[in-house]
């Protein structure tokens, strides 16, 4: 009966340590001579052991990696400016937060990724 229990309580548990990240840059936006796009996103986290100070937060684009930073004034946001060609009208990127969980005598290497984003670039 106890075991029992104990499988019924952990998806209690595990709801209540919620991690994700949200992508807030609009699907479209209007071409923009420098060819860079300002892209931004908002992580949430309910799980106590991230440490704050540890993020590495990257947007992803094929094999390009591109640093992020906090968004001023904002907390849990960050932003970062993407390169798209002017030939091109669509780039597909994702988000990837690198960070450390606190461990009982270390630090423990941790990571997330955001589900694929698509953004389309339309001549004004």
């Amino acid at each position: 009966m106890k075991k029992i229990f104990a499988l019924l309580l952990l998806p209690a548990l595990l709801a209540g340590c919620t991690t994700s990240i949200t992508n807030l840059t609009s699907a479209r936006l209007p071409r923009d001579p420098s060819g860079y796009y300002r892209v931004e996103a908002q992580w949430y986290s309910r799980r106590e052991v991230v440490r704050p100070d540890s993020f590495k937060p990257l947007v992803v684009v094929g094999f390009e990696n591109y640093p992020m930073r906090p968004v001023p004034v904002v907390k849990d946001r960050w932003e970062a400016y993407i390169p798209v060609p002017a030939d091109k009208s669509m780039v597909l990127y994702h988000y990837k937060f690198d960070f450390q969980d606190t461990g009982f005598s270390h630090h423990q290497a941790n990571s997330l990724m955001s589900a694929d984003c698509q953004l389309k670039i339309v001549d004004k």
